[in-house]
């Protein structure tokens, strides 16, 4: 299997720095973070008081254990736009989760939001193996759920070439994967193996096709369902694997 880490030199400068620097940059975000959303959100300015700290407080990352955590209960309660540190027509798209176990979680991205989210994606495609000009399959579900157009404008950000599949009708995800040889494919882990599935389906061998690349996120994966599903995909692909992790609220006002 040919080593597909992207040369030193394409790199950002952060992908690169110290652990020092890292913390630095860290901690200087951290504490913008903590100011902004204590200045323009009632909602943390009433829970740091009650907490009894102030963004001032930070003065080392380790300070971070003396600020409350924001809970998924804390989102649903102030459904839909509660939540948001800037006013809602700076905000230029809405996600949100499926609600199946309660009230939508949403969060609002404003224009620099996403030119970061784009920025973070393409870096990780990178790392993963993707390249400009190589060609994504994109096969995240596309709407309210972050995955696919995460998937998609991070890969445009690196210049690649997308292919906004998306989710479902399985058999068109392999004809598009055999006709517009795709180099790389986003997609979650479960819904991989059911592409397997149907190129076997189709008798056609998987490790035929021109995938490189599999990133895959999207849904929880433990360890030991990571193990099963590298070996049965490593054995049906023998391809490079990379899994994903994020959360939405991780990103955006």
């Amino acid at each position: 299997m040919k080593n597909i880490a992207p040369p030193r030199d394409v790199l950002d400068p952060i992908e690169i720095a110290s652990r020092d620097e890292i913390s630095a940059l860290q901690l200087e975000r951290m504490k913008w973070s903590l100011h902004h959303a204590y200045q323009h959100s009632p909602f943390y300015q009433a829970s740091f008081d009650a907490a009894g700290v102030h963004p001032h407080d930070l003065r080392d990352l380790s300070d971070l254990s003396e600020f409350p955590f924001t809970t998924k209960e804390d989102l649903r309660q102030r459904y839909p736009f509660g939540m948001f540190a800037v006013p809602r027509e700076q905000v230029v798209r809405v996600h949100a989760s499926s609600g199946t176990t309660g009230k939508p979680t949403v969060v609002g991205y404003t224009s620099g939001d996403l030119r970061i989210w784009a920025d973070v994606v393409a870096r990780s495609i990178r790392a993963s193996g993707g390249w400009p000009g190589c060609i994504v399959h994109v096969a995240y579900g596309y709407g309210l759920f972050t995955g696919g157009l995460g998937a998609h404008y991070g890969a445009e950000r690196l210049g690649c070439t997308v292919i906004p599949a998306s989710g479902g009708m399985t058999a068109r995800q392999v004809l598009l994967i055999q006709d517009l040889a795709p180099d790389v494919i986003m997609v979650t882990p479960s819904y991989m193996l059911a592409i397997l599935d149907e190129f076997r389906a189709q008798r056609i061998d998987p490790r035929s096709s021109s995938l490189q690349v599999g990133i895959f996120g999207a849904e929880p994966w433990t360890e030991a369902d990571a193990r099963r599903d590298r070996a049965c995909v490593r054995h049906a692909r023998g391809r490079h694997l990379r899994a994903v992790r994020g959360y939405r609220p991780r990103r955006g006002q």
